[in-house]
């Protein structure tokens, strides 16, 4: 069978089978910073499971030792620091006026 007559069969790719994002060795824990901030956007927010490659069961526990470390304050509820700088320089000082007689 010639190949231009076999529109739905695919051409063999290599594949290349990507590392998980949390080893067997690491432990999900509120104290393992390192780990924690690799789920964590510019922004603060935690990553989806679909960005971060976890399982349903490792997603949870990212979520939980997040939380944790938030009220724990070890992690910001929100990374403000560029937003503030911004802010801050673009601020108006507006005084009272007084009228003049």
């Amino acid at each position: 069978m010639d190949k231009s007559k076999r529109p739905f069969l695919k051409s063999k790719r290599p594949f290349r089978k990507r590392l998980p994002p949390i080893q067997s060795g690491d432990r999900i824990d509120y104290k393992n910073m390192s780990l924690i901030s690799r789920f964590i956007s510019e922004q603060g927010k935690i990553l989806s499971r679909r960005v971060n490659r976890l399982t349903l069961k490792q997603q949870r526990l990212i979520t939980i030792a997040i939380k944790q470390a938030r009220i724990l304050s070890s992690l910001p509820f929100l990374n403000n620091e560029k937003q503030f700088e911004k802010n801050e320089s673009t601020t108006r000082i507006t005084g009272l006026r007084t009228k003049n007689k």
